[in-house]
């Protein structure tokens, strides 16, 4: 089995998020042993944002500047480590009511036109991965943004990456969720209760 691990905050040690996807990865090959794992940190290793370059080679037009092309090849590798994954594990933490640029920027690599998506007849989408893959969502955020919250209505970031990857076909997704990490009172039960699901 092979699992792939996605980090994109850009606070290093003191993230949340990177703190439970490890947590997660590390329950994952307790309960597969020889499970194989790849990483991926968007935030040392950024791919760079959509381009008139990158659309035009879409459309058989390759652009000649050559860190253009790589990034492009690297894109590609994406959609190659997504089909190849039985695992995906995926850190989203909440900035300013949406996912890191850096997380999206990934996403519009993955959600390919003729790759991982298409349109039918009647112009409904059909996800292309390949069923049976299951998806762990890190998901950490400063206030309280579940339903019922005041700030509920906010909430562009579990949402958004939930809708994405269900358009690609990837829809056993679980969400580890820790709320309310900018107030201490709340932080370290919010921590705990996420640890605790994942163990569980």
């Amino acid at each position: 089995m092979k699992l792939w691990h996605i980090d994109s905050s850009v606070l290093g040690d003191n993230s949340a998020s990177r703190s439970l996807t490890a947590a997660i990865v590390a329950r994952q090959k307790a309960l597969h042993p020889g499970l194989q794992v790849e990483y991926l940190d968007l935030a040392a290793h950024p791919v760079a944002h959509l381009s008139p370059a990158h659309i035009g080679a879409l459309f058989g037009h390759p652009p000649a500047d050559e860190a253009v092309l790589a990034d492009i090849a690297r894109g590609q590798g994406f959609i190659d480590s997504l089909f190849a994954s039985d695992i995906i594990v995926i850190g989203a933490p909440m900035y300013n009511f949406g996912l890191p640029t850096q997380l999206k920027a990934w996403a519009d690599r993955v959600l390919v036109a003729g790759k991982t998506f298409k349109y039918g007849p009647d112009g409904n989408s059909v996800g292309l991965v390949p069923a049976g893959k299951k998806v762990f969502i890190a998901s950490t955020r400063g206030g309280l943004y579940g339903p019922g919250n005041p700030a509920a209505a906010l909430e562009h970031q579990e949402s958004h990456l939930k809708a994405m990857l269900g358009f690609i076909g990837l829809t056993d997704i679980t969400i580890v969720n820790a709320d309310g990490l900018a107030i201490p009172d709340l932080k370290p039960k919010s921590i705990e209760a996420a640890l605790t699901a994942i163990a569980a």
